[in-house]
């Protein structure tokens, strides 16, 4: 049985870990550099840094952040925001990162992806998921969620793995901060229509969530949340005790 991974998700703006619901009204957390050393020392299995702005401004994402959290975690660290280019690629990978996330920056040019898993290898490559239902139909969604593409997402989903990526993070918009539990439908569509990773992000509000997350979609991978581990409503040790009681394959 795979091992579940739990991953805390660190949304960087400013220089300052941030937090809204519906990827609206952002609000202050912490420093992400002590966010980041606190999970890597509670047992978080992996971290995902977003810089949320870096699209939507149309610049580079933060490398000083990444390159000191980086020298203080010893987990997995996944990096986006803000990635275009190859050369995006390697600055984040440099900084320190083990894989990096694409979102906006496949949408413009999807050959970004084969590229980078080409010159890096699928398992560097994450395809990030901004999704929205819109008239019955899950949408992608560019520029932090600002953005409908109008491109249905599963299909875009599947064509991102097609092409190279190695994982994929589902953020369900509809679901984000709202702590009403994760978009069990998008995802079970999602992980039907691809083989490689899963990560489900948007919409845990409880241990109980993610319970429900993994015996729901017994091949989902990995539940990610913010909020709830940013103010202490979940303890990541605490939550990894309950998935281990109730049958479910953690790192403990």
């Amino acid at each position: 049985m795979i091992t579940k991974r739990i991953i805390p998700c660190l949304d960087v703006k400013d220089g300052r870990v941030v937090k809204g619901t519906n990827f609206k009204g952002l609000s202050d957390v912490s420093s992400p550099v002590e966010l980041a050393k606190y999970y890597s020392d509670s047992g978080a299995d992996e971290l995902v840094f977003y810089d949320i702005t870096a699209s939507a401004e149309g610049r580079a994402i933060f490398t000083d952040i990444l390159t000191e959290a980086a020298r203080n975690v010893f987990i997995p660290l996944t990096v986006g925001g803000g990635i275009n280019t190859l050369s995006d690629f390697d600055r984040v990978l440099k900084c320190g990162a083990d894989k990096v996330s694409v979102n906006s920056g496949a949408i413009r040019n999807p050959e970004l992806i084969s590229e980078a898993a080409k010159r890096y290898g699928d398992q560097c490559v994450v395809i990030s998921s901004d999704i929205k239902r819109v008239d019955g139909e899950f949408r992608v969604f560019a520029k932090g969620g600002r953005i409908d593409t109008g491109m249905e997402a599963i299909s875009w989903i599947k064509r991102c793995v097609d092409m190279g990526a190695g994982e994929v993070v589902v953020n369900s918009i509809d679901t984000d901060g709202v702590k009403g539990g994760f978009d069990i439908e998008l995802l079970r569509l999602v992980t039907e229509a691809v083989k490689v990773p899963v990560i489900a992000s948007g919409g845990a509000g409880s241990v109980d969530h993610f319970i429900d997350l993994f015996r729901k979609i017994p091949n989902i991978d990995a539940g990610l949340a913010a909020s709830v581990f940013h103010f202490g409503e979940i303890k990541i040790p605490d939550l990894k005790s309950a998935l281990d009681k109730a049958g479910i394959n953690v790192r403990i």
